[in-house]
C-alpha cells in the first residue's frame, strides 16, 4: 500500500514481525494468554458481585482493576491474534476503527493508574483511620471514587485524541501492532507541537499524581506502623500494602518501557512487543496477586470448588 494518501479512511497496521515458522506458535501463545487473562479477572469480578461477605469497598475498587484489564485485552488481543495469521499486507483497519481502538488503548492504559490511586486512598483510611473506616468508605463513596477515576480518564484521553484526529493525513501506515494516539498522530504531516506538548503534559501529570500519591500514602502508613504498638495493624498493613505496591510496580514497570522505547525507533520490534505486554502482564498477574494475598477470596473460591 502506498504510504503516502491524503487523508485515507484505510489504514495499514504494520503488526509485529512473524514468520510462517512461528506464526502459529506466536498466536497459540497469544490466544492462552488472552484466554487466561479473561478467566482470572471475569471470574473474580463475578465472584465478587455473588458473594455478599466481599461486597466491600475494597474489593469493589478492585472491580474497576479487573474491568479495565478486561477492556484493555480485548481492545487489542482478539484483532491482534486475527492479523498474525494474516499476510502483512493484508492487516488493514478503517479510520474510524483505528480512532475507538487507540481510544480504548489510552483509556485503558490512564484508568490503570487512576483505579490504583483510589485504590491507595481506600488502603490509607483503613490503615491509618480504621475506627473511622466504615463512615468514610460508605457506597456513597465507592460510586464517587469510581466516577472519578473513570471521568477523569476519560476527559484526559478525550482531549488527548481530539488534538490527534483534528490533523490531515499524509501516511496510511500504523507502525504499531495496535492503533494509539502516538501511531495516529504520526500519520500526519502536519505540525504535531501542540499535540507533543499536550502528550508529554498528559504523561507527567498522570505519572507525577499517580507516584506521588503512592509515596505520600506509603509514607504516612509507614510513619503510623512504626508509631504503632498493634501488631495485627502492622500486619494488616504490610499484606495490604506490599500487594497493592507490587501491582503497581509491574503497570509502573511496564508502562515505563513502552514510553523509553518510542524514543528509539531502532528497537521498534521491543516496542511493540513491549506494547502487547503492557496488556497482557498486569492483567494477568493483578487477580493472582490480590486472589493469593487475600484469605477472604481464596476462602469462596475454595468453598465454590468443594461444592
Amino acid at each position: 500500500m502506498e504510504n503516502y494518501t491524503y487523508n485515507s479512511f484505510t489504514l495499514l497496521v504494520e503488526g509485529i514481525a512473524v514468520t510462517k515458522d512461528s506464526m502459529y506458535p506466536v498466536f497459540f501463545l497469544f490466544f492462552i494468554s488472552y484466554i487466561f487473562l479473561m478467566v482470572v479477572n471475569v471470574g473474580i469480578t463475578v465472584l465478587i458481585f455473588i458473594d455478599k461477605s466481599l461486597h466491600l469497598p475494597m474489593y469493589l475498587i478492585f472491580c474497576n482493576l479487573s474491568l479495565s484489564d478486561i477492556m484493555g485485552s480485548t481492545n487489542i488481543l482478539p484483532r491482534l491474534l486475527v492479523d498474525v495469521l494474516r499476510p502483512p499486507s493484508e492487516r488493514l483497519i478503517s479510520y474510524y476503527e483505528c480512532v475507538v481502538q487507540a481510544f480504548i488503548a489510552q483509556l485503558f492504559g490512564t484508568t490503570s493508574h487512576t483505579v490504583l490511586m483510589i485504590m491507595t486512598f481506600d488502603r490509607y483510611v483503613a490503615i491509618c483511620n480504621p475506627l473511622r473506616y466504615s463512615a468514610i468508605m460508605t457506597n456513597k463513596m465507592v460510586i464517587k471514587l469510581t466516577v472519578s477515576a473513570w471521568g477523569v480518564a476519560f476527559v484526559l484521553v478525550g482531549i488527548l485524541l481530539g488534538l490527534t484526529i483534528r490533523l490531515n493525513r499524509c501516511r496510511t501506515v500504523i507502525t504499531h501492532p495496535f492503533c494509539d494516539n502516538a501511531s495516529l498522530f504520526k500519520l500526519s504531516c502536519e505540525n504535531v507541537f501542540i499535540n507533543n506538548v499536550y502528550g508529554l503534559t498528559f504523561t507527567v501529570v498522570l505519572f507525577t499524581a499517580s507516584i506521588g500519591s503512592m509515596v505520600l500514602t506509603y509514607t504516612k502508613i509507614t510513619l503510623v506502623c512504626l508509631t504503632s504498638k498493634s501488631k495485627s495493624l502492622n500486619s494488616k498493613a504490610l499484606k495490604t500494602c506490599s500487594t497493592h505496591l507490587v501491582v503497581y510496580l509491574i503497570l509502573l514497570l511496564c508502562g515505563f518501557i513502552v514510553i523509553i522505547l518510542h524514543r528509539f525507533p531502532q528497537y521498534k520490534e521491543y516496542r511493540k512487543l513491549s506494547a502487547i505486554l503492557l496488556a497482557v502482564v498486569p492483567g494477568s498477574l493483578n487477580t493472582i496477586i490480590y486472589g493469593v494475598q487475600s484469605k477472604e477470596i481464596r476462602k469462596i473460591i475454595w468453598k465454590y470448588l468443594r461444592t
